[in-house]
């Protein structure tokens, strides 16, 4: 009989994306930290931006949860392993309750972690209680806990909002809009945790305003089913990787630098924007970010520039993801139209577009075994490169990213999650 483990659970979910559920799930978490329990914070689907704050806000690391891109039974073990030491868990879902294939309610149904729907008063009175009501019963199966009001304008605005629920629904309190709790955000959503000097006093602000309209009573438990273990031959064993980390070079999930060391290899992270060369290494993983908002301090650092192409000359693993890729190119254009001549390991170039360019999950069948990711990205690139391989999506979205090889440098918008397939990212980047 497998073992399980109990803990208080709640997925923070919304009608639609925009609603507020980071600044929610940001604010419970710092709100039962200060209380003093220990609060683990996981996040629906692959986003990169709403963990940096969500880690910040918990004091804890943040993982991402996901039936399709994760799968069912390492997000099993990532919250049986949270139970043990947790005395809260919250899980912020991703776009609207029911959006997407495999969408938050899925989740929330599968592990049986019941659904605080965070709703936007703005402008609401009475019809919040309708809106409620139809994300609590629009699956009969969906376990529910109750609703929360986020940018609320008064106190006699919340007493609306709660007396607008019906059929037993609880109430869980409301946010206000006060301008120092919301969270600000740019084109690829907020603004990374580590560019924002007021952060904590945010963070304290919000928890100490949802304090103030709910009691901070702890969920019911939810229980846990220890996982299967799944056994991985992959090894790294003393692969010595360079992985680019600063403002332009952020997007990393955490699970995949656990799994790089998991498997024996060594991490140093260095910065393309201010380090003037490399670590020692072996390898190279230049993953995602901004690199379009920095594009001229890049180009302006010749010998990091100089450096990443001997890395390349001597045949030596390179991974680029995204931004990463970007920076590989010939030249990256932004949106005001100033271009930058960057590294030129991949002929063509980018150009920022205002619109979105592509979303989607994504699955990679590459020679070294089939990758799961996703992409989402603002940038149009154009090369005359031929790809070796083209993501499929489960939800048929836009995308089929092209992945491009030249020797040993493998370069996609693809964001790739490691623990999909251990023994496929170990062959991308191992000597």
């Amino acid at each position: 009989m497998s073992e399980t483990r109990s803990c208080p659970a709640v997925l923070i979910a919304a009608p639609a994306s925009g609603q507020g559920k980071t600044t929610v799930t940001a604010a419970l978490a710092r709100l039962h930290r200060n209380l003093g329990r220990k609060v683990r914070v996981f996040k629906c689907g692959p986003d990169f931006l709403d963990p940096m704050i969500l880690e910040r806000a918990s004091g804890a690391p943040v993982y991402q949860l996901d039936l399709w891109m994760i799968g069912a039974e390492e997000s099993r073990r990532l919250l049986w392993q949270a139970a043990q030491e947790a005395d809260l868990i919250l899980i912020e879902g991703v776009m609207g309750l029911f959006d997407g294939t495999p969408s938050s309610a899925d989740l929330a149904r599968h592990f049986g972690v019941p659904v605080l729907a965070v709703i936007d008063g703005t402008a609401m009175a009475q019809t919040f209680g309708a809106l409620a009501l139809g994300l609590a019963r629009y699956q009969a199966d969906l376990p529910f806990a109750g609703v929360l009001a986020n940018r609320v304008g008064s106190l006699r605005h919340a007493q609306l909002l709660e007396g607008s629920l019906t059929e037993g629904l609880r109430w869980y309190g409301g946010l206000s809009r006060e301008r120092g709790i919301e969270l600000p955000s740019r084109h690829l959503g907020l603004v990374q945790a580590s560019e924002l000097n007021d952060l904590d006093a945010r963070l304290d602000a919000a928890a100490e305003a949802l304090g103030a309209s709910c009691d901070a009573t702890l969920p019911p438990p939810v229980a846990f089913v220890a996982p299967a273990l799944q056994p991985c031959a992959a090894s790294l064993s003393g692969v010595r990787i360079g992985v680019a980390r600063d403002e332009a070079f952020a997007f990393t999930y955490r699970a995949n630098l656990d799994l790089l060391r998991d498997l024996g290899a060594q991490l140093a992270f260095f910065s393309p924007l201010h380090d003037r060369e490399l670590p020692a290494v072996d390898s190279l993983y230049l993953p995602g970010g901004y690199p379009e908002l920095h594009h001229h301090a890049l180009a302006a650092n010749a010998p990091m520039c100089e450096a990443i192409r001997a890395h390349h000359a001597e045949g030596k693993p390179l991974l680029a993801e995204c931004g990463g890729m970007l920076y590989l190119l010939e030249a990256l254009t932004d949106v005001a139209g100033e271009r930058a001549e960057l590294l030129g390991l991949l002929p063509g170039e980018a150009t920022m577009q205002k619109r979105l360019a592509a979303l989607a999950l994504q699955a990679v069948e590459l020679p070294e075994g089939t990758l799961r990711g996703h992409t989402y990205h603002h940038s149009l690139t154009s090369t005359e490169l031929e790809p070796i391989a083209r993501g499929l999506s489960p939800n048929g979205g836009r995308g089929n990213e092209a992945v491009y090889r030249l020797g040993r440098l493998t370069a996609s918008y693809v964001h790739f999650y490691f623990p999909s397939n251990p023994d496929a990212a170990a062959a991308l980047l191992r000597p």
